[in-house]
């Protein structure tokens, strides 16, 4: 797709905040840690929010019982760990109340209710313009920001991913994402169908047995169950050590014996494993395996019904691809979240049509003209705060460098920018 360019008249017939360092987009973990990185550089930035809060995933949509999958060293980000009294695998609300102190400790204070409209490079200037919807109190305002680096730091799940069904319109009964879940509390006694055999779908369909409710999870494809813990340690505590010392193939079939060993043959339960080991699945295709925290058990027992893909929809059934057809009424859609970069980023070179950089972990957090992107690594908070650190490092580099050299006519040159940074 042909870059479009603006002239000089254009350029400057816009009014528009100069940000003397980057602009990150998005106030998660990521653009976070990014933040605290160059705070601790001395590098002025600005963070946009499209919510009214830091972490909007983790404080909008997420269930109640939801706790950190890894240890909480895993999770922590750089240069703050987490309160020595926290749990080892900390609440959501543990969580949020860590990312606040985070921002808290750092100095970090994000333009909230300020989505982004597009972004793109002007090759003629050298510098990113920004377009963003700024809303408060019912009133909104339309903000351009020109800056020399831009962080991409919406993260992999920025937007539900909700699949068409055939007949869905016509069910008649609740249908939600879980993103919007919070709890099985309203469902008890109802007969819910969990879309979905992730982490996020297990541990709904486990939240619901536990009001209650009658489950049926819906497993489309293979998954990988691990156990969460072997003999006391962390799974994945476990497999990065023995990552040191033995080849990936080797970590993969010492953790499937494990897991078989653990908990026995989960395949006769439908839930097949696929042909690819749990750590190569992973960091291929980003598709992370299920740690078990209970719903196994459940599934074994009989409370949570495994049932195959689904046909069609129907008022208050559902109709199963091998015929099997279910009374429910309700259902939820534990079907994940995707990147939402492409709708606003004017690139084609860097990210990828799903949003996803083109260069795996490692090296997919630098671009060209001063576009970086933190969160995309598909290997959660480790390697978010990975590639931020290499972020506001190569970032505090170059604004050194070129804060060093002489002062050019910017200030001239864009004369009506109303505000810097």
């Amino acid at each position: 797709m042909p870059q479009s360019f603006i002239t000089n008249d254009e350029f400057l017939s816009n009014r528009c905040i100069w940000v003397n360092g980057p602009v990150i987009v998005g106030a998660g973990p990521s653009g976070l840690a990014v933040a605290a990185g160059l705070k601790n550089q001395g590098v002025p930035f600005i963070i946009l929010e499209r919510t009214n809060c830091i972490a909007s995933l983790w404080q909008n949509r997420t269930y109640d019982r939801l706790k950190l999958h890894l240890p909480k060293q895993f999770c922590q980000l750089p240069n703050f760990p987490f309160p020595e009294d926290f749990p080892e695998y900390p609440t959501k609300y543990q969580f949020i109340t860590y990312l606040e102190s985070y921002a808290k400790q750092f100095d970090i204070n994000p333009r909230f209710n300020e989505t982004v409209q597009s972004a793109k490079y002007d090759e003629t200037f050298g510098f990113w313009r920004i377009k963003t919807i700024s809303s408060s109190d019912s009133s909104f305002c339309e903000v351009e920001y020109i800056c020399r680096w831009l962080v991409v730091a919406t993260g992999e799940n920025a937007e539900k991913i909700e699949p068409e069904f055939e007949g869905l319109q016509h069910f008649e009964g609740n249908v939600m994402h879980a993103g919007d879940y919070k709890s099985g509390a309203s469902y008890r006694g109802k007969r819910v169908l969990v879309v979905g055999c992730g982490n996020s779908g297990m541990e709904v369909s486990l939240d619901l047995c536990n009001h209650n409710s009658k489950p049926s999870m819906v497993v489309r494809s293979s998954v990988h169950v691990l156990p969460r813990e072997v003999l006391g340690k962390s799974t994945f505590q476990l497999a990065v050590l023995m990552m040191k010392y033995f080849p990936l193939w080797l970590v993969d079939k010492i953790l499937l014996i494990l897991a078989r060993l653990i908990l026995g043959n989960v395949e006769k339960y439908g839930l097949k494993r696929p042909p690819t080991g749990p750590i190569e699945l992973k960091n291929t295709e980003g598709k992370t395996p299920v740690l078990d925290i209970g719903a196994l058990q459940k599934i074994r027992s009989g409370d949570i019904k495994v049932v195959p893909g689904i046909k069609k929809f129907s008022p208050g059934k559902v109709e199963l691809v091998n015929g099997q057809v279910l009374e429910i009424d309700s259902v939820v859609l534990a079907t994940g979240y995707r990147s939402n970069v492409p709708s606003w980023l004017k690139e084609n070179e860097f990210f990828s049509e799903n949003g996803i950089p083109k260069n795996p972990f490692p090296n997919g957090w630098k671009g060209k003209g001063g576009l970086y992107a933190v969160g995309f690594t598909k290997r959660g908070l480790s390697g978010a705060s990975l590639d931020a650190m290499s972020v506001a490092l190569d970032i505090a580099k170059s604004w050194k460098e070129e804060t060093k050299q002489k002062k050019k006519s910017i200030a001239s040159r864009h004369r009506r920018c109303i505000s810097h940074f």
